[in-house]
């Protein structure tokens, strides 16, 4: 039977197949995956999605909170906004996630190793460079780049358009990416997959649940509506800034112009501007 997937890069698909309970063992076998180590114990952190939170607009972040035995504490995110500042906000997550583990124990020697996981639907400006899909980073030392400050610190970025399906991608292993194939695209993951993960089955299985249940479409739709609205606001944002920064950047070159004592006229005929714009923009800028 042909199945209608939910989109798992909405964060109320993601944190529903990730996030609640039930889910621990398909969290944990991620979680494992990602950062390349053992992961047991792990126990979510499962607050619900509120139906009218959603209905209001009222959530903005829905991230995954989980706890590893004693020794560790994380947090996984799926981000479909671009919003200019994710780097920020995940310094910030991690900060506070670490900080309150202190009001938690009785001392520096009680933090707790914390780890962030960012899934971004988008490429992050600041990584252009790199090619794989997967970064992790720590606090190095500048010129010791093996010399970590700190195994408390962990933070993971997956940039999901980076990820070939066929693939051919680096810094990962084929398990993770099948994983990541998953998330980007449910009906290509075979019954092989399946039988090889059983995690992986029962995160399709799951998706598969509430893919055909009728109200969790809807809550899903409500997110998808809120998410669109976002980058919409968010690309008005960047044309406007556009806008704003070419028409300043003409107003400074006409300054600089006729300040190099360039004849109006000459002015008009460099920037395809009519006269009285040209003489408007100058006496505007000997008034200032």
């Amino acid at each position: 039977m042909l199945i209608n997937y939910l989109d798992l890069t909405i964060d109320y698909v993601f944190k529903r197949v990730f996030g609640y309970a039930g889910s621990e063992v398909i969290t944990n076998r991620l979680l494992s995956l990602i950062t390349e180590q053992e992961i047991n114990d792990l126990v979510l952190d499962c607050d619900p999605i509120l139906e009218r939170d959603l209905i209001d607009d009222k959530v903005g972040i829905l991230d995954i909170k989980a706890r590893v035995g004693l020794e560790m504490v994380c947090d996984i995110e799926m981000q479909v906004v671009d919003q200019n500042n994710i780097v920020e906000r995940i310094l910030y997550y991690w900060s506070k996630m670490y900080s309150e583990e202190l009001k938690r124990g009785s001392g520096y020697l009680n933090l707790k190793k914390t780890i962030v996981i960012l899934f971004a639907d988008f490429e992050v400006k600041q990584f252009k460079e790199i090619e794989k899909y997967i970064t992790q980073w720590n606090i190095r030392e500048k010129d010791y780049l093996n010399c970590v400050l700190t195994d408390l610190l962990e933070i993971y970025i997956i940039e999901l358009p980076k990820f070939n399906m066929d693939g051919s991608n680096l810094g990962a292993s084929p398990e993770l990416n099948t994983w990541i194939k998953f998330i980007k695209n449910p009906e290509v993951i075979t019954m092989a997959d399946e039988k090889n993960d059983k995690a992986l089955k029962n995160a399709k299985d799951i998706l598969t649940k509430i893919s055909n249940d009728e109200h969790e479409r809807r809550l899903a739709d409500l997110r998808q509506k809120y998410i669109l609205d976002q980058q919409a606001i968010a690309a008005k944002g960047y044309d406007n800034g556009l806008k704003d920064g070419i028409e300043q950047g003409i107003e400074q070159i006409i300054s600089t112009m006729f300040e190099k004592n360039l004849s109006i006229e000459d002015i008009c005929k460099f920037t395809n501007l009519d006269i009285e714009t040209v003489k408007k923009i100058i006496s505007e800028h000997n008034q200032n």
